[in-house]
């Protein structure tokens, strides 16, 4: 029975990794972020912080754990990352690990370019990452304090129609590779996951039209070694991991989560 006892309480410490730890995802209210906010909570986070630009959907992430705090704000904007940094300033007073994972995907073929999505590729996927670190940066933990940022294979593997969003996320790369350099002498630490092709909204939220997206999945399942689509589960341990200590001597790393399919090309 002892033996039983000390398995469970075991178990129970290894599961809170991130006890007493304050958490920050953008993008929390679906998908990627959505899955990565509980994660953290389930793993002793004493605060996890969940933006969207939507109340509903943030407040039903929140309604799933008690950590969980949803911050309404557009990041991208600097009446949204002052919004999050004063949220962050009078809860706890810093941050631990900001999981920069908001996001927005549209096709931007040559011949049929809007300005419009450009500015907004540039804006969600560039801007938003640049603008919320430099506003969160003395609250980070230093040392100690994590960044993961949520890239893509598109930004290392070309495809047509979407060479905005894929040049968005060859950005992200370099940030993190810059970011690490430059937060090194504080302790922080900046990594990054690439995903390939994972069930979420995101397709659907870019415009693209149900029919096509699902060719688009069925596609990437036939032609990826892994022989499937990724699902959340595939990436989320991903984001946790690296903001573990256990990673303490990995930064200015993009893993890439994409069931090999970089392997053999978009």
């Amino acid at each position: 029975m002892e033996k039983a006892q000390l398995s469970v309480e075991r178990k129970m410490v290894s599961n809170k990794v991130f006890a007493d730890r304050h958490v920050l995802v953008t993008g929390g209210s679906s998908g990627i972020g959505r899955a990565a906010a509980l994660a953290f909570a389930g793993q002793g986070a004493a605060s996890v912080t969940v933006t969207g630009r939507r109340r509903e959907p943030l407040e039903e992430v929140a309604a799933l754990h008690p950590v969980v705090v949803p911050v309404v704000a557009d990041v991208a904007t600097d009446a949204g990352a002052t919004a999050v940094a004063e949220s962050i300033k009078a809860r706890s007073g810093m941050i631990d690990v900001i999981v920069h994972n908001a996001g927005v995907f549209r096709r931007t073929p040559l011949a049929d370019m809007e300005l419009e999505a450009v500015r907004e590729l540039l804006d969600v996927n560039v801007f938003g990452p640049v603008l919320l670190t430099g506003r969160l940066s003395p609250l980070l933990r230093s040392p100690g304090g994590n960044i993961v940022v949520v890239s893509s294979i598109n930004g290392r593997v070309a495809s047509a129609g979407v060479s905005v969003y894929s040049a968005t996320k060859a950005a992200v790369d370099s940030l993190v590779a810059s970011w690490a350099v430059e937060l090194a002498p504080r302790g922080i630490r900046v990594n990054g996951v690439a995903p390939g092709t994972v069930l979420t909204p995101i397709l659907a939220a870019g415009g693209v039209p149900s029919t096509d997206a699902e060719e688009w999945r069925a596609d990437y399942a036939r032609t990826s070694p892994a022989g499937r689509i990724g699902r959340v589960e595939d990436v989320v341990p991903w984001i946790t991991r690296l903001a573990e200590p256990v990673s303490s001597w990995v930064t200015g790393e993009v893993i890439v989560v994409d069931g090999g399919k970089t392997l053999v090309g978009l």
